[in-house]
Parts: C-alpha cells; structure tokens; sequence
C-alpha cells in the first residue's frame, strides 16, 4: 500500500499512531542523552549516546513519515520541536526521569523488547513506508536488546545494592508498562487493514522474554496488578515531560527558522 492508497480516515489514525512511535523514541532517546558524561564508566558512557542516538534517528523516520501522512507541510524537526506537551503522543514511560542506571537500564529493557516485537510484525505491515522503517530498525532494536538485558543480568545477580537498587527500579517501572500494549479507538482502522499488529496479542510474548530475563538477574516481577497512566497516547502527561521539553526544545523556539 502506497501513501497516496490511503483514505483520510487511515491518514488520520496512522498519523497518531507514528506519532506515537515516533514521539515514545524522541523522548526516550533524549532520557538516555542525559547520560552523557554522566555513565558509570566511558564505555557504558559511549554506549548509553549511542543507544540515545538509535533512538532519535528511528524517531526522525517516524515523525518524517507522519508528516507526509498528514499533509500540511510538517516535517520531523516542526514535529519534534514546534508542539506542546499536549500535542505528544509518547507512552508515560518514556518520558519518566532518568533516575539512576540501574532505572535507565530497567526501563531500556522493558522498551526496547516491546519495541523489537513491533517492529517484527511491522515488517508484515501493507503500508510500504511504515514496513521500511521497521526494517531498517529491527538491527539497533535487537543490539539495544541484548545490551540491556546483559546489564539487567549483571546488576541483579551482582552485588546487594546493585540488586536492591534494580528491583525497586523494575517494581517502579512495571505499573506503567501495561500502555504500550493499549489501543486508542482509532488503532481499529490499521490493524483491519494490516496496517498495524493488534499489539494486546503479543503482551504474553513479551512477559515470556522479559520474564526469562528477570528470572535468571534474580529479580521478581513484582505482584501488583495496579497500572498507571493509560493516557499518554490522548496527550495526557506527567509534569516531567514538560519540563524536559523546555529544555530540548528552547533553541528552536527561541530562534525560528535559524540555521548554522
């Protein structure tokens, strides 16, 4: 399916659906900038900038892409830095603050392998554009993966503090982790045309990989069944993301239009 095959109804919802995407990377990435000069040791500092510069490039595809879908002349920097807080579409776990590295390095985990499981079934998508991206994609996802995953390792089966510091990071994060497998009424329209995946059918797959990780960390998942925050996809945040885009996005709205 070509971009000029869809009907407005589908531009629509495919527009708020790479926004989602698109935003959840952008903000992730920029969590993960922080970092720089700031790891716990060179390497790993090296590591977390270019796991952040991942990000932010699969979020340039993403917002490009959803600026052509919708047609009025947006491209991925008028995206990125010319909306508000209540214009992104970003899940709630994204956007929470770094916390320490084992906080970082729980959340990368649970993002990237949800993550790496849509974009497996986004290389199946009928929109050629948006099976191109995931492609292209599927690389870093992987490599961010098992990078996150070893650190989980090394942190839960290290030392006390290490494994206390990196439970209480997973007993935090988890209640948030239930939105990325939630659909806004509009998702409807892309899964009927093999747009997208119904993602709530690969939440058992993900808890399978996840699961297998914490298990041998020595880690526990925690019990409580209570989520939070349902919303970041109808534009409904924490106060933290406002926050950080007044700083990631000061110089362009100070000097519009500037170049180097």
């Amino acid at each position: 399916m070509k971009l000029e095959e869809l009907k407005d109804s589908t531009r629509e919802a495919l527009f708020g659906y790479l926004l989602f995407l698109g935003d959840s990377n952008l903000v992730l990435g920029h969590r993960l900038s922080e970092w720089c000069g700031h790891g716990p040791m060179l390497e790993e500092d090296i590591a977390l900038a270019n796991l952040a510069l991942d990000c932010v490039g699969q979020s340039a595809n993403f917002l490009k892409l959803a600026g052509e879908v919708e047609g009025k002349n947006r491209n991925e920097d008028d995206l990125a830095y010319l909306r508000d807080a209540v214009d992104f579409r970003n899940a709630t776990i994204a956007e929470l603050p770094r916390g320490d590295f084992g906080y970082t390095i729980m959340r990368q985990f649970l993002v990237s392998t949800y993550l790496y499981i849509v974009f497996k079934n986004l290389r199946e998508s009928s929109f050629d554009d948006l099976k191109s991206i995931a492609q292209k994609s599927i690389k870093e996802i992987k490599y961010h993966v098992r990078h996150s995953s070893e650190w989980v390792l090394r942190l839960g089966d290290g030392t006390e503090e290490s494994h206390e510091r990196i439970q209480k990071s997973l007993n935090e994060l988890w209640r948030y982790t239930d939105e990325l497998f939630t659909h806004t009424a509009t998702d409807k329209t892309l899964i009927e045309q093999n747009i997208i995946s119904d993602m709530s059918k690969y939440h058992s797959e993900w808890l399978e990989i996840v699961s297998q990780v914490i298990k041998e960390a020595t880690l526990t998942i925690p019990e409580e069944k209570t989520y939070l925050y349902h919303n970041g996809r109808e534009g409904k945040h924490t106060e933290y993301l406002g926050h950080m885009l007044a700083e990631m996005q000061i110089l362009p709205r100070s000097h519009p239009g500037a170049v180097w």
